[in-house]
Formats: C-alpha cells, sequence, structure tokens
C-alpha cells in the first residue's frame, strides 16, 4: 500500500478520500481548505474533506495559502509521501510541492481531457449542452490540468441532468478512478499519455452569467442555463422590480403550447412578432409558459426573493404573472 497525501476541499473530493481510505491505503496527511463562515448565523464550517479526515483521525493541514509556504513543504516533505492525490484542492501547487512525492502527484479532474482545463469543467459541460463528459486522472505538472494522462472514464449527460446530479455521478466515479489508478501506480503499470497542447477552458463561473438573455439565447441554451447553474446559484430574470429564480425548465415548440392550449391556435400568426420572454401562459393549475427563441420555455421550478423552491403552479397560486408580462 502507498504513503498517500490527499488534497481536497469540497464533497466531490471527500468522495475520493474516502474511497482511497477504503483501498487501505496509509493517508499521512489531508491538505484541506481553511474553515469558511456559513449560513446566516455565518458559523465557521469545515470542509467536507476536514469532516472526513477528522472522524478518521488523519492529520489534517489547513494553510492560507500553497505557494510561498515553507512551512507547509517542510510537513509535507517530513511525512515522506509516496504520492499526492489532488482532487477539487481549489490552488495551483508550486514546483518544489510537486516534487516531493516519489511516484508524483495525481490529479482527479471531471472532464475528459484536454477538453474544459480549469476550475468548473462539470459546470461548463452541462452549460453548454455536451451530450457526454467523464473523469480523466493524470500526473500534475506546474500548468493547469495540463498533465500526462493516466485513466479515463467517459459518461452520457441526461437531457435534463443538472450540474449537481453530474457532479454527484462523477464524485463516484472519480473516486473509483483515482483508485484504480493508484493500484497501477503501485504496481509500477500505470500508463503515461501525453495531452496535445490544444484544448479548452472552463473558467470559474460568474454572477453575472446567471441573468437570463431572454433576446438573445435559444430556448435550449436558457435551459442549458438553468440547469448548468443548478445548485450552484441559480439562473434569474426579473419580474417587474422582482427577481425569480428558475431551477428546472423545459423546452416546447409551438405545436406542443397548441396542443396544451388550442385557444391559442387563432394567435399563431402572431407568434413570430412576440417578443422573447414574454409569458404566453400563466395558470395555477397548467403552470407558466414563456416565449423564447425557437422554442419556447415551461418553468417547472421557481423562487421567488427570500421564499423556497416551489413548482411553477404553487408559485403562480401566490404570483398573479399575467400573460403578456415581459420577463427582463
Amino acid at each position: 500500500m502507498l504513503k498517500v497525501v490527499f488534497m481536497g476541499t469540497p464533497d466531490f473530493a471527500e468522495e475520493s478520500l474516502r474511497k482511497v481510505y477504503e483501498a487501505g491505503h496509509e493517508i499521512v496527511g489531508v491538505v484541506t481548505n481553511m474553515d469558511k463562515p456559513k449560513g446566516r448565523g455565518m458559523k465557521k464550517t469545515s470542509t467536507p474533506v476536514k469532516e472526513f479526515a477528522m472522524e478518521k483521525n488523519l492529520k489534517v493541514f489547513q494553510p492560507a495559502k500553497v505557494r510561498n509556504n515553507p512551512e507547509l513543504i517542510e510537513e509535507i516533505k517530513k511525512l515522506k509521501p509516496d504520492v499526492i492525490c489532488v482532487v477539487a484542492y481549489g490552488k495551483i501547487l508550486p514546483k518544489e510541492l510537486l516534487d516531493i512525492p516519489n511516484l508524483g502527484c495525481i490529479n482527479v479532474h471531471g472532464s475528459l481531457l484536454p477538453k474544459y482545463r480549469g476550475a468548473a469543467p462539470i459546470q461548463w459541460s452541462v452549460l453548454n449542452g455536451d451530450k457526454t463528459t467523464g473523469i480523466t486522472t493524470m500526473y500534475m505538472d506546474i500548468q493547469m490540468d495540463t498533465g500526462d494522462m493516466i485513466l479515463k472514464e467517459e459518461v452520457e449527460i441526461g437531457d435534463n441532468e443538472t450540474t449537481g446530479e453530474l457532479w454527484e455521478r462523477l464524485s463516484k466515479i472519480g473516486g473509483k478512478l483515482l483508485v484504480q489508478t493508484l493500484d497501477l501506480i503501485e504496481k509500477g503499470e500505470a500508463p503515461r499519455r501525453k495531452q496535445p497542447l490544444e484544448g479548452s477552458i472552463a473558467p470559474m463561473l460568474t454572477k453575472e452569467m446567471a441573468k437570463i438573455d431572454w433576446e438573445n439565447k435559444t430556448a435550449y441554451e436558457i435551459k442549458n442555463l438553468v440547469r448548468g447553474l443548478n445548485p450552484i446559484m441559480g439562473a434569474y430574470s426579473f419580474w417587474g422590480d422582482k427577481k425569480i429564480k428558475f431551477w428546472k425548465v423545459d423546452v416546447l415548440q409551438e405545436q406542443d403550447i397548441y396542443e396544451l392550449f388550442p385557444d391559442l391556435i387563432d394567435y399563431a400568426y402572431k407568434m413570430k412578432d412576440i417578443m422573447p420572454g414574454t409569458v404566453l401562459f400563466s395558470d395555477s393549475k397548467k403552470g407558466l409558459y414563456i416565449k423564447a427563441n425557437e422554442g419556447i420555455i415551461q418553468a417547472l421550478e421557481i423562487q421567488a426573493e427570500n421564499a423556497k423552491k416551489m413548482n411553477a403552479q404553487d408559485f403562480l397560486r401566490g404570483n398573479a404573472i399575467l400573460s403578456g408580462t415581459v420577463l427582463e
């Protein structure tokens, strides 16, 4: 069994740590981010990785930074790890840290490299409407996600799958693939496949991208935005001066809306002239339907400001959005 230092932060990484622990490798240290204030009370909360490590009585380090941190480097050197496993840690590691383990530093990345190098590969695969993604394990180098690849596993992305759902599925695959990778390294059988120089980047998400652009985005692009930002921040629009978040939507075509609401057939000739973002139908029994480019958005789960998420019908029982209203 290998002596492992594990570096990671969120629940995605906790799953990998759990699998390495259950596989029997000697985890000599765990490095994770510092506790952060959370919730209305702003109580300091441990990362999921720290919580698991404390439960198993593993040695935990929580440095504020890893670059220009000679104390951390010396602490890791004292542990004499065979390998360092890095999963969603959130910081770029300096060369002096990468050089410590005799068998290298291994990363679990949430995409099929070289596609989606960077901080948010899972989110961008959903935002872009990809049909497939996966997990790659690789040897780390000083660049961002450019090291030699070891193992890959591809998965299909469901048409309605959210970032949160895909995140959970990939976390389990990542843990399994990391254990397989460590077994190959221990046997001296791990492959090294060079990455091409070309690749795409998955940058950090921004709050600005969460506002729905009814004017320029297609119905499917809006649906992908909603899926991609669920559960991170939610896509939103303004109904007058009220901000409403969309957590689940579906896309319909014109013929679908006429089958649901036969009375609208009389206005079919006007459909192409209706501004995107216009509410076509709003009813507490049948739901909320909004005109978009190249389709119609059916809102399935909505959240008003300072309120809970709820299905569209329940939302409309307390919020009378009139047909003809233009969301912005």
